[in-house]
């Protein structure tokens, strides 16, 4: 019987959600901002602000060293992950690559393997894929299709991208074809053989197994397919009860079918305050220090312990008192949240109606 471990409420809708491949970071996508967690102790350790429209889409780099966002203003920007924790709460860090090639919004990205040196792909309701290189931001190669795509990803040999569009269709695109041409256009008449064809509405997710046989799609038809890759044969379908958002291929733990199998470290409520800006007069509160790097750990509490001793800090009261014109501030700190909030509602409007005018068909 499936059971709730933690409730824990954020600062808003989130729109995307992911974790880093060694467990420690959470990303979530919250409006035009970008909220980032450390799991063993909840704490926010960053908000990043660099997009102008609600985000999309969040993925982390194979080794966890770097992420990328994309969002409804026809961005994608790479973070270096080391240069957002080193950064000062007041300061905004700086992506390292802005992607700007999409006219239309960003609605999946999709990480290669091999760290920073990785390829992306990115995908868009202007009807294109794109695969990038990390290290340089360079574009390597472009692909238009005579839909709108909702979902890309890339095999574990990145010999072949699958995009899924707002039809239902899903194409395989081969990124080893010669010659080699970085804008290629997608011509389903003459690649059938390179269709997945079954779904009745968009295609939302794609996840590609680790063997590179079996392609597993989830749409808004509720129904979750997997698909034969070397025949495009639909091998088995799974019906649910409403529109499938997010469907992905995992390995399966160790542990997965031990009934006595049950998380060791106790996951905390995660923190609605950036880490550091708030003070405790509780005795005995320390700061968390991050150590990038097994061998400079130091012997002592072991992990398990500081984790407990973490989550019974958060948990408990904290008295904390007055300064005299506390109120006051509040009242100026709310009127300064409701005019960001007026102005973003404003921008929000000016977007909806320019991509309304540039996308209207000529009469």
């Amino acid at each position: 019987q499936d059971q709730l471990q933690q409730k824990i409420i954020c600062p808003g809708p989130v729109t995307c959600l992911t974790a880093s491949p060694n467990g420690l970071y959470i990303l979530a996508g919250v409006a035009e901002s970008i909220y980032l967690w450390e799991v063993p102790n909840g704490n926010l350790l960053a908000i990043l602000n660099r997009h102008y429209q609600d985000l999309t889409c969040l993925c982390f780099t194979d080794d966890s060293s770097h992420f990328l966002s994309g969002a409804k203003d026809c961005l994608a920007l790479v973070w270096n992950l080391y240069n957002v924790l080193q950064a000062e709460p007041s300061q905004i860090p700086d992506p390292r690559h802005v992607w700007s090639r999409h006219s239309l919004p960003i609605t999946d990205l999709c990480c290669g393997f091999g760290g920073p040196l990785a390829r992306a792909a990115t995908a868009s309701l202007d009807q294109t894929a794109k695969l990038w290189e990390i290290s340089s931001g360079e574009l390597l190669l472009s692909v238009l299709f005579d839909v709108g795509i909702m979902a890309v990803t890339l095999d574990l040999s990145e010999y072949h991208m699958f995009c899924g569009g707002m039809d239902g269709s899903i194409f395989q695109v081969d990124l080893c074809a010669w010659p080699v041409q970085r804008d290629r256009t997608f011509q389903t008449e003459r690649e059938n053989g390179k269709v997945f064809k079954g779904h009745r509405n968009q295609v939302t997710c794609l996840s590609v197994s680790t063997d590179g046989s079996l392609l597993l799609s989830g749409s808004h038809d509720e129904t979750v397919r997997l698909w034969d890759i070397q025949s495009k044969q639909c091998l088995k379908t799974m019906n649910h009860k409403g529109p499938v958002t997010n469907a992905f291929i995992v390995l399966a733990p160790a542990n997965m079918f031990n009934p006595e199998g049950k998380p060791s470290v106790p996951l905390p409520k995660f923190s609605r305050h950036l880490h550091g800006t708030e003070s405790s007069d509780e005795p005995g509160a320390e700061g968390v220090t991050l150590r990038l790097g097994l061998h400079q750990q130091e012997p002592g509490q072991s992990y398990l312990e500081k984790a407990e001793r973490m989550y019974s800090q958060m948990y408990s009261t904290r008295e904390k008192n007055l300064v005299g014109d506390q109120e006051h501030l509040t009242i100026q700190v709310s009127e300064l949240e409701e005019e960001v909030s007026n102005l973003r509602k404003i921008n929000k409007d000016l977007f909806d109606f320019s991509t309304r005018i540039i996308t209207k068909p000529a009469q």
